[in-house]
């Protein structure tokens, strides 16, 4: 499954900020963001704000007279590489985990840079002000919801392409077949915690296809390649959080699977014991690149200003594979 080109539309007004402010996800991904409050000389930040498909959240509550509001946002590491663009104008510091930093224009130890945009929320009915995350799909809050089930469907090894928010047979049986997997009564589709249910499901090893756990504790980001006969895919990076397992998303039935991880810090700088980078791989080198990726030529790497790292060949005659990365 490849990502699509996603992008944060907003919708835009001239009228200050003067309400509770609310962020609305019609994305097919659960997402993560954080906010920047920018009023004269300080600038603060504060996340992480999770908001489901088809769902809004108050972000800032009551009257909000900063000079401007920003935004990052982030897909949860169950998907991969995020598909929003990090491309804002203002870069200021965030943390991993749920952060609250005060003067956010100069990172500390355990704090990161991240691109934030300016955002001009509109004025609603009810006088509060909203924001609107999408993608280019332009989803209603339905679609988006359904579109996102059909994603996590997917990365949970069922088939429900392809992801475009619309119903049919083949999305129902897939939702079945996983509801039934679970033990799932059917009535938990409409819960407000089914996405939760879902990226738990997710998370746990798989008698299908490759699965990833992370038994160390660090922050370990995998990627994984496919060769179909005529082409070998690489693809990352996939976030895995300590004693979390994920699946990535290989489609159709490719004749090898490889794969690589390593371990790293805060600020995505290679864990090391004994002098050596704690990784995971082999001896196929393939073609990666530090930001997020998706490469199917994989000869001249370097040549090319991408770097070659050495991934192990998966077998998957038994059908499905879990790789545990451990502690040496």
């Amino acid at each position: 499954m490849s990502l699509p080109a996603a992008l944060m539309s907003f919708l835009f007004s001239s009228a200050p900020a003067h309400a509770d402010l609310k962020l609305c996800n019609r994305m097919s991904y659960v997402i993560e963001a954080a906010i920047g409050i920018d009023d004269k000389a300080a600038t603060a930040t504060r996340g992480w704000f999770r908001i489901d498909p088809a769902t809004c959240r108050v972000v800032v509550q009551g009257a909000l007279t900063a000079d401007r509001v920003l935004l990052n946002a982030r897909a949860l590491g169950v998907y991969g590489a995020s598909p929003i663009p990090q491309n804002g104008t203002d870069t200021l510091c965030v943390a991993q985990d749920n952060f609250v930093i005060a003067a956010a224009r100069q990172c500390r130890s355990g704090q990161m840079p991240a691109q934030f945009t300016q955002i001009t929320p509109t004025k609603t009915d009810d006088g509060h002000l909203v924001a609107y995350l999408a993608e280019d799909s332009e989803y209603d809050d339905e679609q988006a919801r359904l579109a996102g089930i059909q994603r996590l469907l997917v990365i949970a090894g069922y088939d429900a392409a392809p992801i475009d928010g619309v119903d049919g047979p083949k999305t129902q049986s897939a939702l079945s077949a996983f509801l039934k997997s679970r033990g799932l009564a059917s009535d938990i589709v409409q819960s407000p915690n089914f996405f939760a249910t879902m990226i738990d499901a997710v998370q746990k090893p798989s008698p299908s296809g490759l699965t990833w756990c992370n038994d160390t504790p660090h922050k370990v980001m995998a990627a994984v390649a496919t060769d179909d006969g005529k082409v070998v895919t690489s693809r990352g990076w996939y976030r895995i959080d300590p004693g979390k397992c994920l699946h990535p998303d290989v489609s159709g039935t490719p004749k090898q699977i490889y794969s690589f991880a390593e371990a790293v810090d805060n600020d995505n700088r290679a864990i090391r014991i004994k002098d050596k980078p704690l990784n995971w791989g082999g001896g196929v080198q393939l073609c990666t690149r530090e930001s997020k990726f998706e490469i199917n030529e994989q000869g001249d790497c370097a040549t090319r200003g991408l770097a070659a790292l050495g991934f192990t060949t998966v077998d998957m005659t038994s059908g499905g594979k879990t790789l545990r990365f451990a502690m040496p």
